[in-house]
């Protein structure tokens, strides 16, 4: 029997991550995957999706400026869509490949194998393909096996009429019509990517009052706004109460809190309502654990579970389904087992971006959860109107909101940046924020000019009160306030 110092289960994002670590401090690993190397890091998730955006994203701006001169709509083929996202995944795949097998035949240290991974015991784990099987004994296992969709009680995805967000991949033709079911990140993106290729009629259901809940409503507003634009029909604080798949397409009902009801078809439905881990099949109970009917996720304390030898990271605990934190997790995970890690992962500094038009992207808390935890907190936000570089582009919708603490420190409790080059724009405040530094060093900083993330640094400045425009002035495009729990109303920093 092969005996290995740690087998990681999944090769998604947080799989390879932990077994890449593992490498790099000396330990005898074995990377289990059942189908393919990447997970939803590449298929029906980060790349194919945001690949997917770019193009919508291309075909959008080309046909705004088409529009201004009389002529017709370009609307790309899908097969050529799908071509082009192909490619994207190929290059990336091939990149792991070619990885793998050069570290396979480099050295000793790493193996790959494919198959479907169950424990047998404790430290035993067996693989199955094609009616082999294979079993290895591991001092330490990682469960690295990523998440599916979430499904709805009562309904059943084909993958023909009812997608999911990994069937949608598989279609032959864009639909003239769908109805997004549920309105968080990936149903949002996806009603974005849809109605900007300009063949799709788009209809999202709300079960809220807005869009993308768990942000501030300046974002959700704007994001919203922008989807009615391109024609997406909104259905808001709507329950559905039945969606079936009809020989014509979809039916689905709704009941709104107001007593009204209405009745919609359309071509085709798309679950989006989150994601579960994938869990099953792999004898957990033999290991000595087991996971929870309710939730479908194991008991874990961070990212150990409890059996101390064996850990969890990225989609499958259940939590925070992010790429880079999904890799944080994995090479956080082989460290612990190596015994290099004492501290835990600081979940209040991962960055994230949302594919919406605009992008989104955020590091920490924003003003509603400073609010709901009880945080005296200061808030700055200035829009791109107001910087050189987006007027340059042409792209003046969006907008820089930083939050500090209330206090002579300010240290940094969070960011949104909302518009064209976001996901850049939060960096030197995630670094600040990781660093425990205040803002102070943000407004010294000497940026590139034009650049957009000069308004990074005038959101500093507003924050210290040496701002080059005054919020006072420009009330509409700039803004500063002060929150505090004590106080009944906001006031005017």
């Amino acid at each position: 029997m092969e005996r290995f110092d740690l087998c990681v289960i999944g090769g998604g994002p947080a799989g390879y991550a932990a077994a890449m670590r593992a490498i790099d401090l000396g330990l005898h690993t074995l990377l289990v995957e059942k189908d393919r190397i990447g997970g939803t890091g590449i298929y029906n998730g980060a790349l194919m999706s945001k690949t997917l955006w770019e193009i919508a994203q291309r075909v959008a701006s080309t046909n705004a400026m088409v529009r201004t001169r009389g002529i017709p709509p370009f609307q790309p083929s899908w097969s050529g869509i799908t071509r082009s996202v192909n490619e994207a995944v190929f290059e990336r795949k091939y990149l792991y490949a070619c990885h793998m097998q050069l570290l396979e035949s480099q050295g000793r240290l790493f193996q790959h194998a494919r198959g479907n991974a169950s424990f047998i015991g404790p430290h035993h784990v067996t693989i199955e393909l094609a009616g082999q099987r294979r079993v290895i004994e591991a001092d330490h296992v990682v469960i690295a096996t990523g998440s599916k969709p979430r499904s709805l009680p009562g309904l059943a995805a084909d993958e023909r009429r009812i997608l999911t967000s990994d069937g949608i991949f598989q279609l032959d033709e864009l639909p003239e019509s769908i109805v997004i079911v549920g309105a968080g990140v990936i149903g949002c993106e996806f009603a974005t990517i849809l109605s900007h290729l300009g063949r799709t009629r788009v209809h999202l259901i709300d079960r809220a009052e807005r869009i993308l809940p768990f942000e501030d409503a300046d974002i959700s507003e704007l994001v919203a706004g922008n989807l009615e634009r391109n024609g997406v029909v909104i259905h808001r604080s709507a329950k559905l109460e039945r969606l079936e798949a009809m020989p014509h397409g979809v039916e689905y009902d709704l009941s709104y809190a107001n007593g009204g009801t209405e009745r919609v078809t359309v071509e085709k439905a798309l679950l989006s309502v989150g994601r579960t881990p994938n869990l099953l099949g792999l004898g957990l109970e033999q290991a000595g654990l087991t996971v929870d009917p309710r939730t479908g996720t194991l008991a874990v304390e961070g990212i150990r579970t409890a059996q101390d030898h064996i850990l969890v990271v990225g989609d499958a605990t259940g939590s925070n389904m992010l790429v880079n934190l999904g890799e944080l997790e994995g090479r956080h995970a082989v460290e612990l087992i190596a015994g290099r890690q004492s501290k835990p992962i600081s979940y209040g500094q991962v960055s994230s971006i949302m594919f919406l038009e605009p992008e989104v992207a955020g590091v920490g808390l924003n003003e509603q959860e400073c609010r709901r935890q009880g945080i005296a907190h200061r808030m700055a936000r200035i829009d791109y109107s107001c910087l050189a570089r987006a007027i340059a582009m042409r792209r003046t919708q969006g907008f820089f909101k930083v939050i500090v603490t209330d206090d002579e420190h300010m240290h940094i409790l969070g960011m949104r940046a909302v518009g064209e080059h976001a996901s850049s724009a939060i960096e030197a405040v995630a670094l600040l924020m990781h660093m425990g530094q205040g803002i102070q060093h943000l407004a010294e900083l000497v940026h590139p000019h034009p650049s957009i993330t000069e308004g990074v640094q005038e959101c500093a400045r507003i924050l210290m009160g040496t701002s080059i425009f005054k919020p006072e002035v420009f009330g509409d495009r700039m803004q500063s306030r002060t929150w505090r729990p004590s106080a009944t109303v906001e006031r005017a920093a």
